[in-house]
C-alpha cells in the first residue's frame, strides 16, 4: 500500500499537467476563472447534455449551447453544516445557457460563492456579461 500511494499521487499530478489543446479558430473557447480563495474547483461537466472528457475548458461550435460546470467551494461550519464548526466543501452543478457563441472568440466563465449560493457569469472577449446561471443544484 505504501508503494501505491506515491504512484497514485504522481499519476494525479501528471494528469493535471497535460498541455491544453490548441484553440480551433472555427470554434469558440471558454476558459474558467475562480477569483476567491475559498472557491476550490471549477470544471466543465457537460456540453449540450453530453459528458466531457477534459474538464479544463469548453470549446464549442458557433451558436447556442448549454454549459454545465461542477463548482466546489468551502462554506463555514455554522448552522449545523459541520460537526466541529470548521469548514466543509459544497459541490454544485451550474447550468449556463448561451445562444450566441462566435467562432474564434474567447469567453471566460467566472464562478464564485456568495454564502451558500453559487454564482457564475459568462464574459465575452470585451469583458461584458453575456450569460448567467439559469439553474443549479448542490450536494453537501
Amino acid at each position: 500500500m505504501r508503494r501505491l500511494m506515491p504512484l497514485l499521487a504522481t499519476l494525479a499530478v501528471a494528469g493535471c499537467q497535460a498541455p491544453m489543446p490548441t484553440a480551433n479558430p472555427q470554434m469558440a473557447w471558454v476558459d474558467f476563472s475562480v477569483p476567491f480563495p475559498n472557491d476550490r474547483v471549477l470544471m466543465a461537466e457537460r456540453l449540450d447534455k453530453q459528458r466531457l472528457s477534459d474538464g479544463r475548458f469548453f470549446q464549442v461550435s458557433p451558436g447556442s449551447h448549454e454549459l454545465i460546470v461542477r463548482f466546489d467551494y468551502e462554506v463555514g461550519g455554522g448552522g449545523g453544516m459541520s460537526m466541529m464548526g470548521g469548514t466543509t466543501v459544497r459541490q454544485c452543478y451550474l447550468t449556463i445557457p448561451y445562444g450566441h457563441f462566435k467562432a474564434g472568440e474567447r469567453y471566460v466563465l467566472e464562478a464564485r460563492s456568495m454564502a451558500l449560493t453559487p454564482e457564475a457569469r459568462l464574459y465575452d472577449a470585451k469583458g461584458q456579461i453575456v450569460a448567467e446561471v439559469s439553474e443549479f443544484y448542490c450536494l453537501m
